[in-house]
């Protein structure tokens, strides 16, 4: 499992940078914006160059064609809900690809991800993820393929509009937990409302390396400012989507991240990557 993680996080900082092209799995238009042609969105991102790229199993193609050595690792998304909508279907679910492992395998991924769902008065969603993350756990160990759990905190439909994320650190601390005690190699969790009290899922995560989910599109600086908050708390990289790839330059706006990651820039020092628009 080592070999492939070293393949995942920088050799010299120890942390990864992971821009998440996943979205169109879920089946919601709104998540399609700006990756509609997931041939030239992959190209821009492996131009871009960052440590590693999520896609599913039918657009993993278009990372693993590309030539060279220096690519983007990739991360395979294992398994499909419908849980983002507004308003919800009226039957719920969340299912993971049940050859999902041995087609990593084959398509060379470094890391498997998987959610671990919380919805308020929703436990057969929860429990369905527990039983993808236990099947996909078993075959993952016997291929020593790394998973990542993503413990997804959710507020309800009718407040958020759509099942939004939970930012309570009781509640995203608690769910983190679970997912090291399910046997996740990685975590990615979303932020708390408080980015001081990150340290707290941190800790509860004992050695299990955190990556900070990024969530909806903000501005340059509130990104970078939060990303610095979060790698001082001790988050060991981060997985952001819609903030790369849907900026006006995607290649600075990757160049700024790294910068903070595996340079330890500033906030101000990583602004001069991005170009205005």
């Amino acid at each position: 499992m080592i070999y492939r993680l070293n393949r995942f996080f920088n050799a010299e900082s120890g942390r990864v940078l992971d821009v998440a092209v996943d979205h169109g799995f879920f089946g919601e238009f709104s998540y399609i914006k700006s990756i509609e042609n997931m041939e030239k969105t992959v190209q821009t991102l492996v131009d871009a160059n960052p440590d590693a790229i999520q896609l599913t199993l039918g657009q993993a193609k278009w990372l693993q064609r590309v030539h060279g050595k220096t690519k983007p690792a990739l991360v395979l998304r294992t398994d499909i809900a419908n849980v983002y909508g507004n308003p919800l279907d009226s039957h719920i679910f969340s299912h993971h690809v049940p050859h999902i492992v041995e087609e990593a395998v084959r398509l060379d991924a470094a890391v498997l991800c998987v959610n671990l769902l919380q919805l308020p008065n929703r436990p057969e969603i929860r429990e369905a993820s527990i039983r993808s993350i236990m099947a996909i756990r078993k075959e993952a160990t016997r291929y020593n393929m790394p998973m990542m759990v993503e413990p997804l905190v959710m507020q309800d439909n009718s407040i958020a509009g759509g099942y939004m994320v939970d930012g309570d650190a009781d509640k995203i601390v608690t769910l983190v937990r679970q997912a090291v005690e399910l046997g996740a190699d990685l975590i990615k969790a979303d932020p708390t409302d408080d980015p001081d009290e990150y340290h707290r899922v941190i800790e509860v995560a004992g050695d299990i390396p955190v990556l900070v989910r990024g969530g909806g599109k903000v501005p340059d600086l509130e990104i970078l400012q939060r990303t610095e908050k979060l790698l001082a708390q001790g988050a060991r990289g981060i997985v952001y989507g819609r903030n790369v790839i849907q900026h006006q330059d995607p290649a600075g706006i990757t160049r700024a991240l790294m910068a903070q990651l595996h340079e330890n820039a500033s906030v101000e020092e990583a602004l001069k990557f991005i170009k205005e628009a």
